[in-house]
């Protein structure tokens, strides 16, 4: 696996080291746990965003009054 060289200021390496340490890892762990850490929210937000476009229709529906008013029936926000 190829080597990676990240740099940071004095103040983001001394923050980064911070965190490691209050979360008991090392740097690079820590480092490569934050990369996981984002990997993972992304595709849970892409998969949250799929499940409310599906439902979206269907609250709509069910909750008129909720739909915000540049939304409803194409208006156009006043």
């Amino acid at each position: 696996m190829p080597s990676l060289n990240v740099s940071f200021t004095d103040e983001e390496l001394e923050g980064v080291r911070a965190a490691a340490a209050a979360e008991g890892k090392s740097l690079k762990q820590y480092l490569h746990d934050l990369g996981v850490r984002e990997m993972q929210r992304r595709q849970f937000v892409a998969g949250a965003s799929v499940w409310a476009d599906r439902l979206r229709g269907e609250f709509d529906d069910a909750f008129p009054d909720e739909v915000p008013p540049s939304e409803r029936n194409g208006a156009a926000a006043a």
